[in-house]
């Protein structure tokens, strides 16, 4: 059953998928609210601009499963919830999967559930709390053929960095990834390396588990696609992008261009004017 869900989530032309992540409300964070304030509103646009997937909660999935007709996104179904973003950080940070999660994304028919794998600087606590969780979810999935998306976060010092920072060092990126795929991972939402021509050597260490690139914080847009074009040029099956998707003043205009990279290898230029001829 776990390939049949992915079948729903993978474009059957090219293999690959888009992912448009909206689950960041979850963290208590004020800045991850920006942009997407209204929910119904911000996944009736995605809705349209028709991803392969959409990334929300179980408190939000409702706005795109009572969507009514069959051709709309997938629900990747996040399952965890922590307060490690925040700048300064908490007395006491936690990470913790919500109950009965994988009959959550059962009776939400969800494609996939995703969880956290963090790994903060002097903090493996968290980084055990993630992995008892993935354990817990690991063989529920197993039991209801669920597939279980685990997203390596490797984060820079919070005191350095101030909150949600990426960790860009490939090595440190790789040894996370593996652990994910050791783990049990069906699929692997994972850093973008600071150098990206390394990305090879993560979708490598991953073996035959997807590797779906993360999208991090808003950059521009021939940025993006550029990057886009590099991690699929070495073996990514795909991206999952909250920010640069949600937060773009054309956000229908740049899934479509996303859309067109990823299963009509279309060019970044020609990515481009599709942002540029969108109207929303």
């Amino acid at each position: 059953m776990t390939l049949y869900r992915l079948n729903r989530l993978f474009n059957p032309g090219s293999g690959r998928a888009l992912d448009v992540a909206v689950d960041h409300g979850f963290f208590g964070e004020a800045t991850f609210v920006t942009g997407i304030e209204d929910m119904r509103s911000v996944v009736a646009t995605l809705i349209r601009a028709n991803p392969d997937a959409v990334q929300l909660t179980v408190g939000q999935a409702r706005h795109l499963q009572s969507a009514p007709g069959k051709a709309k996104p997938a629900l990747v179904l996040r399952t965890d919830v922590a307060n490690v973003y925040g700048n300064p950080l908490d007395s006491h940070i936690f990470s913790h999967h919500i109950p009965n999660a994988i009959e959550e994304a059962v009776r939400l028919d969800a494609v996939a559930v995703c969880a956290n794998l963090m790994q903060l600087p002097g903090r493996p606590e968290i980084r055990e709390a993630c992995i008892l969780s993935i354990m817990a979810l690991r063989v529920e999935a197993t039991r209801y053929g669920m597939p279980l998306m685990i997203e390596p976060l490797v984060m820079q010092d919070n005191a350095k960095a101030g909150g949600y920072m990426v960790d860009g060092d490939t090595e440190k990126i790789v040894a996370l990834v593996r652990q994910a795929a050791e783990l049990g991972a069906d699929l692997i939402k994972a850093d973008p390396t600071d150098n990206i021509a390394d990305y090879h050597r993560v979708v490598e260490v991953a073996g035959d588990v997807p590797v779906l690139v993360r999208g991090g914080g808003r950059v521009d847009d021939r940025t993006l696609l550029q990057r886009t074009s590099a991690v699929l040029a070495q073996g990514a099956r795909g991206i999952v992008y909250g920010r640069n998707v949600i937060q773009h003043e054309k956000p229908s205009g740049i899934t479509r261009a996303l859309m067109a990279m990823l299963h009509e290898s279309a060019s970044v230029d020609d990515a481009l004017a599709i942002i540029e001829r969108s109207t929303e």
